[in-house]
């Protein structure tokens, strides 16, 4: 018989109706039965699959609102994807009575050990780096876990992070329910599941295609210097949809951030150099639509979920290919549709091929002076700062030929 959400505990069936929950998604209705049975899960999932509520909603169902201190741990690579995935879970307990809390660097790691030692929140929600500390500080205790999750586990490995899981792994009881999502399935990944997870796990792939149909993908050829018009125009084009553009560095986001807010576009970085509160008021902004343009590099991004997200631009693409599935998996969320979009200089093009997701895709060819764009700025732009050698050159000009025969000649060379 096919899972419905009417299955569960009538309170958790309250909270997820407040939450906007109707259908489970097809991950959620393939693990969470398989889960509530007590089985060790694999999921190759990326984000925006409905996996927070496919692991979340079963944890929650094997809580009891009077059980004190942790009860169930979930691994994130970011600080982000912590904080979401708490407040997710909070919503789905909170007519329980079961709530979650999350752990990372970057603030008080004293506030983190009082709100612990409480033993009020049955979930806790961290970075391996910080939950690390507080284990070996012998604040947070995970000898009564009955649940361990491991998300975005391929993004955890390529930050370094698989010690670090291993060593809290081993805190854990032997017996413990142990759930694994990621979207791509390295060795290491692979080789992590052989150690930790109970010989008869089962297995559950989102969806065939790693990329969702609902995504539509372009790929435009460019020339290196003519990049960031490229990215304007498509910007302007798409004004008012909320855009991640991905950048390979730090330093690229914040010079792609300096340059759009020069061209008057709204536009935020989020990268390494920022402080936690820094990137947290980006985020609010971005996820509240008061910025629309979001720059980010691929380990700044990783745990954003935001979920109306309609664009995205690879303004240079990743050198690991299985990054482009996690840049594109943060548009066409929930069933909703979404555009990504692949600038390529000729360096890149090698990359490109590589990319399995872009096989298929016709490129486009970047036209540096688009006609209607040229139309609307000879129509609407003022004279006020056109030298007056040039006036005068036009003058001489128009009384010396045809006007339109001149204009003409103009537009041929500006557009070749």
């Amino acid at each position: 018989m096919e899972f419905s959400f009417k299955d569960l505990d009538e309170r958790v069936q309250k909270s997820l109706e407040e939450m906007g929950f109707e259908n489970p998604t097809p991950i959620q209705k393939d693990a969470i039965p398989i889960a509530m049975e007590g089985h060790d899960i694999v999921g190759q999932a990326q984000t925006g699959t409905g996996k927070t509520a496919a692991f979340g909603i079963p944890i929650v169902e094997g809580i009891s609102p009077r059980e004190r201190g942790v009860k169930a741990i979930i691994l994130t690579p970011t600080r982000e994807l912590a904080i979401q995935v708490a407040h997710e879970i909070s919503l789905i307990g909170k007519n329980k009575g079961v709530s979650a809390y999350p752990i990372y660097g970057g603030v008080s790691i004293d506030r983190q050990a009082s709100i612990l030692r409480r033993g009020r929140n049955q979930i806790v929600v961290g970075t391996p780096g910080r939950i690390k500390d507080l284990i070996n500080r012998g604040i947070l205790k995970l000898d009564r876990v009955r649940y361990a999750v491991l998300d975005e586990a391929d993004q955890m490995l390529d930050m370094g992070f698989i010690e670090d899981i291993e060593e809290i792994l081993s805190k854990t009881p032997s017996e413990k329910q142990t759930m694994l999502f990621s979207a791509t399935m390295p060795y290491e990944i692979r080789k992590l599941i052989d150690n930790y997870l109970k010989p008869g796990y089962k297995f559950i792939k989102a969806n065939k295609e790693l990329i969702t149909p609902k995504v539509k993908q372009r790929i435009l050829f460019v020339k290196s210097e003519d990049k960031l018009k490229a990215l304007e125009r498509i910007l302007r084009e798409n004004e008012g949809t909320s855009t991640i553009v991905f950048v390979k560095t730090k330093r690229d986001a914040a010079d792609v951030e300096r340059e759009l807010q020069r061209r008057g576009i709204n536009a935020r970085a989020i990268h390494g150099d920022l402080s936690q509160r820094q990137r947290e008021n980006v985020m609010r902004a971005f996820r509240e639509g008061k910025v629309r343009v979001l720059v980010a590099t691929d380990v700044a991004a990783r745990g954003i979920d935001i979920k109306n997200v309609g664009l995205v631009i690879n303004y240079e693409l990743p050198e690991n290919p299985e990054s482009y599935v996690h840049r594109i998996g943060r548009t066409g969320r929930a069933g909703r549709e979404g555009t990504a979009i692949s600038l390529v200089a000729e360096p890149e093009k090698r990359r490109m091929y590589r990319i399995k997701g872009l096989k298929g895709v016709k490129p486009e060819r970047f036209k540096v002076n688009d006609t209607k764009e040229i139309k609307e700025k000879l129509l609407s732009e003022s004279l006020e700062n056109v030298p007056e050698s040039i006036k005068r050159l036009s003058k001489e000009l128009v009384e010396k030929r045809n006007p339109e025969e001149i204009v003409a000649l103009l537009l041929k060379r500006v557009m070749g």
